[in-house]
């Protein structure tokens, strides 16, 4: 054990002697490594952050969630000319399932609104603002969390009250630090009162926009102004099943009675989508997979030049202290000494390499972190996978030279150096 340990630091001091000696040829050779881990790491850190990100969105609704809509939520085998003939989820049709389905804890109805409006108060504006007209249902199945004030109830939901709930950022935005509830705002050119706040949330990059810069209102109070047939609205009905529910089952009674509303007869195809939010989910995987999968390839080709410039240092290096070599063997040294001490200089200088990466990712993600609204995390896992990485690159990259420099003749080692 002792002897390993030796050997280890004698190996470090030779890498930081060929660092020292040969500073600019080295650094060169490093380049590839520290690229090639930089690359890697920085593409599964930010793969991870955003994963971890629109889970966190995501983790407040019940991955069985249902969205019935005219549209999918992915891509789809009926025409994109068919699907725009299909009508849209009417508020009949949701107030009939709500009192017809089995084995469902709540349904709502709202609109997916296409554009985003501005809201005023006092002289104040807060633009690129999302509308989220929704029944009060909305608020159990989204799990809403209010700081300030409540949601919307059911009287205030039927009878198209002119009340908001407004998000934490567009609260900030017209009434900094005042308590915003009781006031009023103005919304599609009309009065609303406000009668809460959410609580602050952070970006979103999940389903939609970020509850911060979102305001809530009554579908109905939409419904009023501009009817069911507005352009820039997608009316959904969102269903939350319940607990250890019979999922296939559910989707089949929703689709039976919807047909059956709708007069679909036998043989044709549904006109509505009925989209699982776990479906959404598994295509969100599908798509990090391939996100992790291209950083991977390109960056192969890093580590690849790295591997190769760690093999020539390394081979340079043998050359250059073969007369050392030779005199070591000469007085005792075995072929498994001289072998693992370039093994272990080049898994050094590949850690070196790698670490420098990995300090690089760590500077990027804390200063984008502090300039976006976004959490970079460089976690521990991908940490050790960078260096693990470049240790194995040493690994491989070092074994040929270390093979062939424990392999020297000792006296003709010794002479090539005189």
């Amino acid at each position: 054990m002792l002897l390993y340990l030796r050997l280890l630091s004698e190996s470090f001091a030779f890498a930081m002697n060929a660092l020292r000696n040969n500073k600019l040829r080295t650094m060169l050779s490093l380049l590839g490594v520290t690229i090639g881990i930089f690359s890697i790491i920085a593409v599964l850190a930010a793969v991870d952050s955003l994963d971890k990100k629109i889970k966190g969105d995501l983790s407040t609704l019940d991955k069985n969630t249902m969205y019935l809509k005219r549209q999918p939520f992915g891509p789809s085998e009926i025409p994109r000319w068919k699907r725009d003939q299909f009508p849209d989820v009417t508020y009949e049709e949701f107030q009939y399932l709500k009192s017809n389905l089995n084995e469902v804890e709540n349904v709502c109805y709202q609109y997916f609104m296409f554009s985003p409006e501005s809201v005023k108060h006092e002289g104040k504006t807060v633009s690129s603002v999302n509308v989220v007209p929704a029944t009060y249902e909305f608020s159990d199945i989204q799990r809403m969390e209010i700081n300030n004030g409540r949601f919307f109830n059911e009287a205030e939901s039927n009878a198209a009250a002119g009340v908001v709930v407004l998000g934490y950022n567009v609260a900030e935005g017209l009434f900094d630090n005042v308590d915003p509830v009781g006031k009023s705002v103005r919304l599609y050119g009309q009065n609303l009162k406000v009668i809460g706040v959410t609580k602050k949330k952070g970006a979103s990059i999940g389903l939609g926009d970020s509850d911060d810069d979102s305001v809530f209102i009554p579908v109905n109070f939409v419904r009023r102004l501009y009817g069911d047939n507005g352009k820039n609205f997608l009316p959904v009905i969102v269903i939350k099943p319940e607990k250890e529910v019979d999922m296939d089952a559910l989707k089949g009674e929703i689709t039976q009675k919807l047909r059956s509303i709708r007069g679909v007869k036998e043989g044709e195809i549904n006109n509505f989508f009925l989209d699982v939010l776990s479906g959404f989910t598994d295509l969100i995987d599908n798509f990090i997979s391939s996100m992790k999968m291209g950083g991977w390839i390109i960056s192969g080709f890093s580590l690849l030049v790295g591997g190769f410039g760690i093999a020539n240092i390394m081979f340079v290096s043998v050359k250059e202290r073969t007369n050392l070599i030779g005199i070591q063997k000469s007085l005792g040294a075995k072929n498994k000494f001289i072998l693992f001490q370039f093994l272990f200089e080049a898994v050094i200088l590949c850690v070196i390499g790698g670490l420098i990466g990995l300090f690089l990712v760590w500077i990027i993600a804390t200063v984008l972190t502090k300039i976006l609204d976004f959490e970079f995390v460089l976690g521990l896992g991908n940490i050790l996978l960078g260096t693990g990485l470049a240790a194995g690159i040493g690994l491989i990259a070092g074994i040929l030279p270390a093979i062939s420099a424990s392999k020297l003749d000792p006296v003709e080692a010794i002479r090539s150096g005189m």
